[in-house]
Parts: C-alpha cells; structure tokens; sequence
C-alpha cells in the first residue's frame, strides 16, 4: 500500500512509471492524475511526465507532481537507454510498426560481421533526421500532420550523441539491440537510417526504455498497480 499523503505529492514526487504497451504517455500522465485527485479530493494538481514514450513502445516514464513539475526539463536532458528489436529488409513510413511496409528489400548480404562494422558508423555525435510521423513542429504545424496529409516536407538534420550501441541478438531479419543516447534521438530513425546502411531496409519492431538518467525501469510499476496501490481496488475494475 502507498503510504504517500497529500502533502508529499504537492510538495513534489518523481514517480516511476512502466508504461505499458499500446498507451500514450498523455493517457499514463491522466490516469496517475485521476487516481491521485480521487485519492485526496484535489481539484487543482500539477503532474507532468519528462519525455514522451511512443504509444507502441513500452518502459520507463518519469511523471512529475506538486513543485517537482519544475524539474521536467532537467530530466529531459539526461541520457537514456533503450532495448529494442530493429526488422531489416522492410521499411515504413513511420519507421515503425504504426504504418504499414512500403518497401522490402534483400537481407541475404548481410551477414553479423557486416551488421557489427555497420553499427560502428552510429556511435558518437552523428547527423540525424527526425522521422516525419513525429510530433516535432514546422511552421506550427506537426509533421505527422503533414505526413498524414501526403505532403512532402523539408526535415532539418539534428545532432545527436549516440554513447553506446549494442546489437544483442541477430536472427534475422531480426536485430535486437541496447542504445544509450541524448536528448532528441529518434530510435525509429535510427533504425531506418541502420537499414539503409546495410544496403537494405530497417524498421522499428519493439522498443523498451530501461533507463533515464539513474532511473531504471526496474524500480517502476504499471499504472494499475499504482492504482491499485493508493486507493485499492475499485469495484468495477
């Protein structure tokens, strides 16, 4: 049982959340928000979470209550580190699995040597560009709108720090890996930009961030839990 008061979670927590697959990092923020205004009878609340998480991507999120909404920024900023699964021979629009395959392409050249000497080429400060189903602005307006609108658009590049890049597994097509980076990575144009490299194709298949910082995943809990945690079960639940 969550022994928090009121007072703990105006005056500031840094919860630790495990967002579950298929959520949005807007519906886990609501929900904590929910359970904490029924919890204590608040009608004003500050909370906030400190980096978005892809609705098909699962793992650590850092939601921010009371004061500690002031430190959101900071928290941004730190590194983070990701596991996930990269799908070589195919792309997407979206560089993910939120669009459907466009394009396939061979894998039968690409070989683990070929894959370890690629990876090389994505560690330190690189050049990258964000994918256009994302929610960066141009013009005040956000790309996947014009992506969903079919409109071509310029994407300025961004530097980005890439601290370590690990491939775990090979069995392809399939290629899983650990990533830890800087602010402002996109894993899924990782993930495509890895592709075209091996003289294929890639797209993002499972994403899990483990880490924020010194914040891991493994001191989070789902949001149920949390729930559950600090106002029990609900009967209609």
């Amino acid at each position: 049982m969550d022994t928090r008061t009121k007072e703990d979670f105006l005056n500031g927590q840094v919860l630790l959340i495990d967002k579950p697959l298929g959520w949005s990092s807007f519906q886990a923020v609501n929900k904590l928000k929910w359970v904490i205004r029924k919890k204590f009878a608040l009608k004003k609340f500050k909370i906030g979470h400190a980096g978005t998480l892809d609705p098909l991507a699962t793992g650590l999120l850092l939601i921010c209550t009371g004061k500690f909404t002031k430190t959101i920024e900071n928290l941004q900023g730190l590194e983070k580190e990701y596991t996930g699964t990269i799908t070589l021979g195919a792309t997407t629009p979206s560089y993910d699995l939120e669009t459907e395959v466009d394009q396939t392409f061979p894998v039968d050249h690409i070989s683990e040597d070929l894959i370890q000497e690629t990876r090389g080429q994505f560690v330190g400060k690189i050049e990258q560009t964000p994918p256009i189903f994302s929610a960066l602005k141009k013009d005040g307006k956000r790309l996947y709108e014009y992506a969903r609108e079919g409109k071509a658009v310029a994407i300025n590049k961004r530097s980005i720090t890439i601290s370590a890049f690990e491939i775990t597994e090979i069995q392809l097509p399939e290629v899983k890996f650990r990533v830890v980076c800087s602010k402002g990575t996109y894993i899924r144009s990782l993930a495509n930009d890895f592709g075209r490299a091996l003289q294929s194709g890639g797209h993002l298949t499972a994403l899990r961030r483990t880490k924020i910082g010194d914040y891991n995943v493994n001191k989070a809990i789902d949001p149920l839990d949390f729930e559950e945690n600090l106002i029990g079960k609900l009967k209609n639940s």
